[in-house]
């Protein structure tokens, strides 16, 4: 994108430029994050570790997976064990580059709010010996950055991020097959991240291809969505007769946008669509993060990360999960 941002609404982005810019948005995410987001094991999702702690009894709401059963049997009552804080923690972010990111009619392209959003999740969870690793997909091609701990391997994933290349007219999304690598082989526990507009052409009423591959990681992984979003996948300004080019398969289709029950009708459908997709990241276990071209990214990161702390400290404040 051209010219900068006004700073109320986050650092300018632009994927093709120099590794000074590159490392313009990483002080601008570590200066933002920083002074509101402390704690070297508590990133993005807080919540249980794996390695076990001391037993509690059962409410109603706990994860059965974590009964107690020695100390239920003994006691005559459930009993839950939990768990305490991983010191390490290997984190993958799933990145989808697929030919739909490459839009954007606010701030932004949905395909620099994906490296945005991968440079907060990096700063978050690289500390303190933390590993990192990710697979990218384009829509034609993948390829697989191994975990690996330390500030120059994240800043080199994110730069292998910014370089890849935009695919040809034709690629499409198969973020159930980029989710699939992180099952096979079998990851160490520990966080995944899905950085998607989760757009597969699926309709609101069927279950999505990637819903199963990332239900699947649930069991060993904190799991957290990421949706890029464009006001205009929400809904259409009145602008004449639109020609619309489906970047993924070529196709096109002009619409009246002057018509207001067009535009009712492509709103109703949008928000349709969208709360299919937070229902189907519910469904997997998944924490929601919502990032959109026309916000400030970093404000919209804080506030999740502020929600999720207050989230788990009330649960466990109320002895449940």
């Amino acid at each position: 994108m051209s010219g900068p941002v006004p700073t109320d609404h986050g650092p300018s982005l632009d994927l093709h430029g120099s590794d000074a810019l590159l490392r313009r948005l990483e002080f601008a995410v570590r200066n933002k994050l920083d002074g509101l987001l402390q704690g070297n094991y508590i990133g993005l999702v807080p919540g249980p570790g794996t390695e076990a702690g001391e037993s509690r009894p059962y409410v109603i709401g706990d994860d059965v997976r974590r009964m107690d059963w020695p100390v239920t049997a003994r006691t005559q009552s459930p009993h839950i064990r939990q768990t305490v804080a991983d010191r390490e923690l290997e984190t993958w972010v799933v990145v989808d580059l697929s030919p739909s990111m490459d839009f954007g009619t606010a701030r932004t392209e949905k395909r620099e709010l994906v490296l945005a959003a991968i440079t907060a999740i990096t700063h978050l969870t690289v500390r303190g010996g933390n590993r990192v690793g990710a697979v990218v997909g384009n829509g034609q091609s993948s390829y697989l950055i191994p975990a690996r701990s330390g500030r120059a391997h994240a800043r080199h994933l994110v730069r292998r991020v910014a370089q890849t290349p935009r695919a040809d007219r034709g690629g499409r999304n198969d973020l159930a097959a980029l989710i699939e690598r992180l099952r096979r082989p079998q990851r160490r526990r520990g966080l995944v991240a899905v950085v998607s507009d989760f757009l597969d052409g699926t309709p609101p009423h069927e279950p999505r291809p990637w819903e199963r591959p990332l239900r699947g990681l649930s069991g060993r992984h904190q799991l957290l969505g990421v949706e890029i979003l464009d006001p205009r996948e929400l809904e259409l300004p009145a602008a004449g007769l639109v020609t619309f080019v489906d970047p993924e398969t070529g196709r096109q289709l002009e619409v009246q946008t002057s018509d207001r029950r067009v535009r009712e009708q492509y709103a109703a459908v949008a928000a349709k669509q969208r709360e299919s997709i937070a229902s189907a990241l519910r469904h997997c276990g998944a924490a929601h993060l919502q990032l959109r071209t026309d916000r400030d990214w970093v404000t919209d990161v804080v506030r999740f990360v502020v929600a999720r702390r207050q989230f788990v400290v009330g649960a466990v404040g109320a002895g449940v999960r």
